[in-house]
């Protein structure tokens, strides 16, 4: 009974510490501040599985329709916080997360390989993230914003933005 009692106590003392670090601690809670232990694991690791899970495949191929419908699309929606080709966004830097940068050449860090924005993921995971958003990052879901088929066309201009574009789309872009 002592032992049950003790462990009652402990865990009321935890939770009670918890609470009232939370209430009068410096937490990180501004866009500036530097990330929680192991926080970018604490997100990333579920956010991966539940794509993984969730993800579809592309319902058409790429084309020129496709690309110029999702820059449409991608230059009123999404193009304020991603940046144009040649047009990156300076404030994106200052969020946290930072807003990608999605026609912007960079380099991962498991790879050397110079990657366009997310152009080295799959269609199906740029759909998941523009349809559902991402919590806690500013990315907001666009389910009921954009018809599924507008999705894809940007997932899929996306896809291929280390690709030359149609100088159509270009023109789009500007």
């Amino acid at each position: 009974m002592k032992f049950l009692l003790g462990f009652v106590v402990a865990l009321l003392l935890v939770a009670g510490g918890g609470w009232l670090y939370l209430k009068f601690g410096k937490l990180p809670v501004a866009a500036s501040d530097p990330a929680f232990p192991m926080e970018e694991d604490i997100v990333k690791v579920p956010l991966k599985a539940r794509i993984g899970r969730e993800m579809q495949q592309p319902p058409f191929p790429a084309s020129e329709e496709a690309f110029e419908q999702g820059a449409t699309i991608y230059k009123d929606e999404c193009a304020a916080c991603h940046g144009l080709p040649g047009q990156p966004v300076d404030f994106a830097q200052r969020m946290y997360p930072v807003a990608p940068q999605l026609f912007k050449v960079h380099t991962k860090k498991k790879s050397a390989a110079k990657v366009v924005g997310v152009s080295d993921d799959d269609p199906g995971e740029t759909f998941w993230k523009v349809k559902n958003g991402i919590r806690l990052t500013g990315m907001p879901a666009y389910g009921k914003i954009l018809s599924e088929p507008e999705m894809w066309d940007v997932a899929l201009l996306l896809k291929n933005a280390d690709q030359p574009l149609p100088d159509p789309v270009k023109a789009l872009l500007k």
